[in-house]
């Protein structure tokens, strides 16, 4: 580090702090370093990609739920296809899936739509309906349709933020003085567990809830009126010529799509 705060007459740490921080410099030294790092790999891969073998790193990006619910099926398939592929997934929102791609520094991301960026090819890949979820304890649990003003009366569980969140933000806008939302979860897991032990109730993508539903531990309702759903886009730069390893992963989740494989697997 002093070989290079002495190369570039700057000082590039602060050690003066309780922990060691970057100062503004080696802020500006450090995404330098990542754009070389990434130019590095690109060229490794360019190299790579003359040859027949399908190889090298690809940085996917896709929330939590995505990862864990929609994804795993096809990502297997695809090492046993590629094996000197290496995945590296960033875990995120959709906006900022969405910043990472365009900059480059994820090559394909997996969000919620709509996408409306002209710096990206999108493709529709899964469409899930957004459905009620009790735990099996709680009394409305026999019920196969409720009224959304019930729904309203009982102690809501939200997640923090994202797009479910907005949704049910509008949903319940006319029944904002007398909602109580009872707690705001981080994470898809975090939400069914809560609800599986009838801390209060919640809204989850069908299919991210089938596993506890086939326990018998929740239980999905229809809600009156109220036909919710959320579409999947799979992104990548329109101007980017993406390495063969991406190409491949993009080709086959196209094909694949998670509606034909983790959710035949999870019914």
């Amino acid at each position: 580090i002093r070989q290079l705060e002495q190369a570039y007459k700057a000082k590039l740490l602060d050690r003066s702090a309780k922990s060691v921080e970057l100062t503004p410099a080696g802020e500006v030294l450090f995404e330098y370093a990542e754009k070389l790092l990434r130019l590095r790999d690109e060229s490794v891969q360019v190299v790579a990609d003359r040859g027949n073998v399908v190889q090298g790193p690809v940085v996917f990006g896709a929330n939590e739920a995505t990862c864990l619910y929609l994804l795993p099926d096809i990502f297997a398939e695809f090492q046993q296809k590629h094996p000197l592929v290496h995945i590296s997934i960033y875990r995120n929102f959709s906006h900022k899936i969405l910043q990472r791609v365009e900059d480059g520094s994820v090559d394909v991301g997996i969000v919620t739509m709509p996408v409306k960026s002209p710096n990206l090819r999108v493709h529709s890949i899964y469409k899930d309906r957004l459905r009620f979820m009790v735990s099996s304890r709680n009394p409305l649990a026999h019920r196969s349709k409720i009224t959304l003003e019930e729904v309203a009366s009982q102690p809501l569980i939200f997640p923090r933020t994202g797009y479910t969140r907005q949704v049910l933000d509008k949903l319940f806008r006319p029944y904002r003085s007398r909602i109580h939302v009872a707690m705001e979860l981080p994470s898809v897991g975090m939400i069914k567990r809560f609800v599986q032990a009838d801390a209060g109730v919640s809204f989850i993508s069908e299919s991210f809830a089938r596993d506890y539903v086939k326990a018998g531990e929740v239980k999905l309702l229809n809600v009156e009126g109220v036909d919710l759903w959320r579409e999947l886009g799979l992104i990548y730069r329109r101007d980017r010529s993406l390495p063969r390893a991406a190409q491949a992963l993009i080709g086959l989740i196209r094909e694949r799509k998670p509606s034909e494989s983790s959710m035949a697997a999870a019914s």
